[in-house]
């Protein structure tokens, strides 16, 4: 995928030092928004600097296959997004939040969208998942509009404040994708 990928939408593009002070302000922002269903949100706030360490961190992480990007909309952040290598060999898990005010334009769909056209560019990646606490029917819809399949519900530990515990999972494989999206192979 290039970097950055531009869609009808938005960009969507790696993370960079420079961009702490604008992720910082939207995270800021969002707390509460976020509480309910990002895990990560526990530790807010954060100082700025050490939002720019946590950026230098990423960066690292990016060629080892864990990537993260912002969402950018006229040089404005709109949200966050990820693949994630925690649901083992040959799979990569897609994350995603979206700034408070920022929800209802699309804006996570074209970055999930973005993020599995980059996960099946990666050597040895069969298949990608989205998941999320059912209690989060919003987070939900991306998946489904992107004809991601649901394949089961499992029981896991309650992370955040709005988790029931019951986490529903969603899987695309490569080939499905790729004739989807008019790709060969």
């Amino acid at each position: 995928m290039p970097d950055p990928a531009t869609t009808d939408r938005l960009v969507v593009r790696q993370w960079r030092t420079e961009d702490a002070p604008a992720l910082h302000e939207a995270v800021l922002e969002s707390i509460e928004h976020l509480r309910p269903w990002m895990p990560w949100v526990a530790n807010e706030p954060l100082a700025l600097a050490a939002r720019v360490e946590m950026v230098g961190g990423w960066a690292r992480l990016w060629d080892a296959g864990d990537r993260m990007c912002g969402m950018f909309v006229d040089e404005r952040v709109v949200g966050g997004c990820g693949l994630h290598q925690r649901i083992g060999p040959g799979g990569q898990e897609i994350g995603y939040w979206v700034r408070v005010g920022e929800t209802g334009h699309g804006y996570a769909t074209a970055a999930a969208r973005a993020m599995t056209d980059m996960a099946f560019t990666m050597p040895g990646v069969t298949h990608v998942e989205i998941h999320h606490d059912v209690a989060n029917p919003t987070s939900g819809r991306i998946p489904a509009k992107l004809g991601f399949a649901h394949v089961h519900d499992v029981a896991r530990p309650v992370e955040a404040p709005g988790e029931t515990g019951t986490q529903r999972i969603w899987r695309m494989d490569r080939i499905t994708w790729r004739s989807r999206r008019g790709h060969a192979g």
